[in-house]
């Protein structure tokens, strides 16, 4: 019997680091060594090149990491994809194996005490799995009697509101729409997923001001745009294929500004991989003008750059906005100019930790083009004022009309590679009144109105035993969330905890009272269903939906998919139901065909998701029409900067990724972009800093985060001084994870301020 509670936190130990050289540019060669390197390892080159030939291609499966969109048009032969890309899919299609011996052989308890590089690398899981209340080890269950179980369990809750249905953004179309189907057919809205603690902040302030929680620019538009601004994002590493879209821009005559804490060599100097005669050169300049600001500066600045235009503008009347735009497209914009005359300069500048000169040489590349292209990630969205940022980025696109035209637009870069498909299935505890109408007419039952937790607001529930089911659709949950302990915890009180997986990662191990791993197949393989091969479907983050077929057998003959998987359970769990789940998830065609009938946009679903390339969602920002915000209009809106105060021994801290993980999939212990190697327990800090705490390189510090009159620790990281704002730290997640407050969390949005955490340091014993 198992008693001691298993470690919710990677491991407090290092592994030998290694600091070189930051190199001078990103991509190239090196990424290619470093991606066949993984290949090699973990799948074998020919099983590796022969996932390398259809990854991202038009008749091959999309690649499990990111959702940056591919060319519409040609796509590179064996090529069209990224370093992080050919790491994700060595990582699915790995040779190792999680077996039942395997987890018969190795505790909870033992291996909970691994890093999660060490729980990623035991490889896939090969049969479901079940862990009894009081057992030290997993043990094989049937597939029958692990849908029995849950369905048992959720049929014995007091409420349906008592059970959470989480998904992950890998989940397909197909799987997601029947997901959300089941959750509601059982009663609940409780349909939380990684938006909520990602870009949630952009879905909110993108609706409210343009009509819709999607980015608005194509591919092509990087072709056409003056200048592209991006700030708070590091595609690099976390999206390295948009870098081959602002190398285009430049080849044009654009411009690029670059708005980060931290100078990211992927957006500094770019080597076209695609091109071995690049290979061995100085590489391409992307940014032409990089403006280094603090921490969550960035409203601040914006605004600062707005009221530089406005006075360019009446200087010149007419030579920087667009008044016909404004005039006739927008709401509220005399209310705008007169926020901005109620700051001062001076009043905002030392949020930014910029000089005015700094801005004002950006802000005349603003001033000086018309077609603008705005594209973010977590550096805006993971803050409490995270919707203000999204708002302002909108605020200044409107002002030079840069919305609804070819070369400008909003760029929100999403994360997983269906995680934008996910919400549009219906993923999302807040639905529409028209959607779960579609529904009802369809499916001919009463959809619950009630609107259902997030991710904060489930994890709050289920550690206050209001919820008391967990059931997970993919992704690593409790690496992934905010406040480690806290969550642990939330997931110890559940009675049961379910997680539909391809590999074994830490949330497996922090479980509750009984526990269900459920393995599903990878993107990558043949999915076969009363002997037909079926084909599933994502959306990247441009809104083009296409297919994605596997092609290699799966790891275990045990393997079922998504969509069988959820029709397990729902045949296990609903007595009434008139739904036929088994015929639904025996011919996915079937599948499509009702998201057909209840979801705007699909029209012709079947058909036209079998031509070249997929097609492209209605996107009424695209279109210039903003019809459906609650003015008629594209609003200017009012917005809030940092109320962060620091103490003088107070710095702000950010997590962020290294280059060797996604997400919370750690492929190596590499940043190599930052020179740091062969170790993760670090933390970034200025060299004036370094020196003004007495500190030197590598030693050792706690990490302290103050919240109200809350405290939490993080224990043993190494110093290393870095070219960071004064004042400001980073540190990668999820080894920081246990320092951000469940509590601290964007306005309306409800994202955890990941990139907003308020801490101290003192020197480890």
């Amino acid at each position: 019997m198992s008693t001691k509670k298993t470690n919710a936190q990677p491991p407090e130990k290092h592994t030998g680091i290694n600091l070189k050289k930051i190199p001078a540019k990103a991509v190239g060669a090196t990424a290619i060594k470093s991606a066949l390197k993984h290949i090699i390892s973990e799948v074998g080159i020919t099983k590796g090149a022969s996932l390398l030939k259809n990854m991202n291609q038009t008749y091959g499966f999309d690649c499990p990491g990111c959702a940056w969109p591919d060319p519409d048009e040609k796509r590179a032969f064996l090529a069209e994809y990224c370093e992080n890309g050919a790491k994700a899919i060595a990582e699915e299609a790995t040779k190792n194996k999680v077996s039942p011996m395997f987890l018969a052989t190795h505790s909870v308890q033992e291996l909970s005490e691994w890093s999660d590089f060490e729980i990623g690398k035991s490889g896939r899981i090969t049969a479901p799995m079940l862990l009894k209340e009081g057992n030290a080890n997993y043990e094989e269950i049937s597939w029958e009697k692990a849908f029995t179980l849950i369905g048992d369990h959720l049929n014995n809750l007091k409420s349906p509101d008592e059970a959470i249905f989480y998904t992950s953004g890998r989940t397909s179309n197909e799987a997601a729409f029947l997901y959300q189907l089941f959750a509601r057919q059982y009663g609940t809205n409780n349909l939380p997923d990684c938006s909520n603690m990602c870009h949630e902040s952009s879905g909110s302030g993108l609706s409210q001001t343009l009509g819709i929680g999607k980015g608005s620019v194509t591919l092509d538009d990087f072709n056409h745009a003056d200048l592209v601004i991006v700030i708070g994002q590091n595609p690099g590493t976390n999206h390295p294929r948009m870098l081959t879209a602002l190398s285009e821009t430049k080849k044009k005559g654009g411009k690029i500004i670059t708005i980060n804490p931290l100078s990211e060599v992927g957006l500094m100097n770019y080597v076209d991989p695609q091109n071995p005669l690049k290979w061995f050169g100085n590489g391409q300049k992307l940014t032409d003008y990089f403006l280094q600001i603090k921490i969550n500066g960035d409203v601040a600045l914006l605004k600062i750059i707005m009221k530089l235009m406005k006075q360019k503008e009446e200087e010149r009347p007419g030579s920087v906005f667009n008044h016909d735009f404004i005039k006739n497209q927008t709401h509220g914009f005399d209310d705008l100019m007169e926020n901005l005359d109620s700051y001062s300069i001076d009043q905002l500048l030392p949020q930014t930790g910029l000089t005015l000169e700094e801005i004002k040489k950006a802000s005349e590349l603003i001033i000086n083009n018309e077609n603008i292209i705005i594209c973010w990630a977590m550096g805006l969205t993971q803050h409490k004022n995270g919707v203000d940022n999204i708002r302002e980025v909108v605020n200044l696109l409107l002002l030079k009309g840069s919305i609804g035209k070819k070369g400008a637009g909003t760029c929100p870069v999403r994360g997983h590679s269906n995680v934008q498909g996910d919400r549009t299935m219906g993923i999302w505890e807040k639905p529409k009144l028209s959607f779960l109408n579609a529904l009802e007419k369809e499916f001919k039952f009463n959809t619950p109105k009630k609107h259902g937790y997030d991710v904060v607001g489930a994890i709050e529930a289920m550690h206050k035993k209001k919820a008391k089911v967990f059931i997970a659709m993919g992704g690593n949950f409790i690496s992934a969330a905010p406040d480690t302990e806290f969550t642990a915890s939330a997931m110890r009180n559940c009675n049961l905890t379910v997680h539909v997986s391809t590999k074994l990662n830490r949330s497996h191990l922090i479980h509750g009272k009984q526990a269900l791993i459920l393995p599903c197949l990878g993107r990558s393989e043949k999915d076969v269903q009363n002997g037909i091969e079926q084909f599933i479907s994502v959306e990247n983050s441009m809104g083009i939906v296409h297919k994605s077929k596997g092609h290699l057998p799966p790891c275990s003959s045990l393997l079922l998919s998504e969509p069988k998987i959820i029709a397990g359970i729902a045949e296990k769990t609903l007595k009434n139901t008139k739904v036929n789940w088994k015929k639904l998830s025996s011919n996915y065609d079937l599948i499509r065909n009702k998201i057909e009938a209840t979801i705007n946009g699909f029209e012709n679903y079947n058909e036209r998701i079998r031509k070249k390339g997929g097609f492209y969602l209605p996107n009424n920002a695209r279109k210039g029409d903003f019809s459906s915000t609650s003015t008629g209009r594209a609003n200017f809106t009012l917005n809030k900067t940092s109320d962060i105060i620091l103490r003088d021994d107070q710095f702000i801290l950010m997590t962020i990724r290294t280059h060797d993980q996604y997400n919370t999939t750690i492929y190596g212990l590499d940043d190599r972009y930052r020179g740091v190697y062969n170790e993760r327990r670090v933390v970034f800090m200025n060299p004036e800093d370094v020196k003004k705490f007495k500190l030197k390189k590598l030693d050792k510090i706690n990490l302290i985060s103050h919240f109200q009159d809350e405290k939490r620790i993080a224990k043993y990281f190494l110093v290393i001084p870095y070219n960071i704002p004064k004042n400001c730290m980073a540190t990668y997640f999820p080894e920081a994870n246990v320092l951000i407050p469940i509590k601290n969390k964007a306005r309306i949005s409800n994202t955890p301020a990941s990139k907003g955490v308020i801490i101290s340091i003192e020197k480890s014993n």
